[in-house]
């Protein structure tokens, strides 16, 4: 250890070198930012305002909106400031901050989205008890749950990461801190904290995953047994943007961990980086706004 300089900060990766390309993903990110932002602050805003939107499932919806919201501002603010200054240095400590949000958004999100088929599986499989089991104080509970639980996910990730000194390179193959990367620079490996952490994400993901699958097997089962095809069809069309979400959501978890990463990145690997990071907060308003009669209805009174 005597031979070797310890870290004080990290470099993260541009997606190009070349000036004209630099600009050209900044003004492409920005577009796809304000694009989220707007989304969701209209959602966020319209569930809000509108008292006919105050149930639980636009209850969540706007919880959902403000994680998606907090996630993508986390990292593309920080990638289009590395192209337009040609800075991509970032400190230990800013690194931690953003390690922790990320994880801090995501597992919420995950578990928010669980919470989501809940009341989806009550609202089809058990509708004379949902105002009992979806009231305001349960549902207030389980969104604390939610934020609380992806609170601790995140504390504990980045303690674990970040107990051990970094004393290898400091180009990190990716915009933004991303934990295998940042592991691959540890001078402890492997390193067991942030092993046994993660294995304890996994169980908590799968749990939530098949928890989501056997709600929608359950919701599907019910609404193939109702004997209109209206119902059917009405019953269907409720659960489809959760479902497309949830979808979009696993898929590109599914692809940020089994994507192996390498020791020399390429552009292909910051690709698919960005599938995980920018699709879901930009296209989550879009699946739950542009089939919804209510939230259409809502909008168009808040612009008059």
């Amino acid at each position: 250890m005597a031979n070797q300089s310890i870290i004080t900060n990290f470099l993260l990766m541009s997606f190009s070198d070349v000036w004209e390309l630099q600009i050209l993903h900044a003004v492409l990110f920005s577009l796809i930012y304000l694009a989220a932002l707007m989304g969701n602050l209209l959602i966020i805003l319209v569930t809000t305002i509108d008292q006919h939107l105050h149930t639980p499932v636009y209850f969540f919806l706007r919880h959902l909106s403000f994680i998606d919201l907090c996630y993508i501002s986390i990292t593309v603010p920080k990638s289009n400031l590395i192209s337009l200054t040609h800075s991509n240095s970032i400190s230990i400590p800013e690194c931690a901050t953003q390690t922790y949000c990320i994880v801090f958004f995501t597992c919420t999100e995950l578990i928010l989205l669980t919470v989501m088929s809940y009341d989806r599986y009550i609202a089809i499989c058990r509708p004379l008890h949902y105002e009992i089991l979806m009231s305001r104080g349960s549902c207030t509970q389980m969104v604390a749950a939610s934020w609380v639980n992806g609170s601790l996910s995140g504390i504990m990730h980045t303690v674990s990461t970040f107990s051990v000194p970094f004393c290898k390179a400091n180009v990190l193959g990716q915009f933004f801190c991303e934990i295998p990367h940042l592991l691959k620079l540890s001078c402890s490996q492997p390193n067991f904290a942030e092993i046994g952490t993660m294995v304890t994400t996994t169980i908590l993901g799968l749990g939530c995953f098949f928890y989501i699958v056997i709600s929608y097997v359950h919701i599907l089962s019910t609404v193939l047994r109702m004997p209109s095809t209206e119902g059917r069809s009405k019953a269907f069309f409720t659960c489809l943007p959760h479902l497309i979400v949830t979808t979009v959501f696993f898929t590109t978890a599914f692809v940020a961990h089994v994507k192996p990463t390498s020791d020399t990145p390429s552009v292909l690997d910051l690709l698919v980086s960005v599938f995980y990071v920018v699709v879901p907060p930009t296209l989550n308003p879009a699946i739950y706004s542009l089939r919804n009669k209510d939230m259409k209805a809502a909008l168009a009174k808040l612009v008059r």
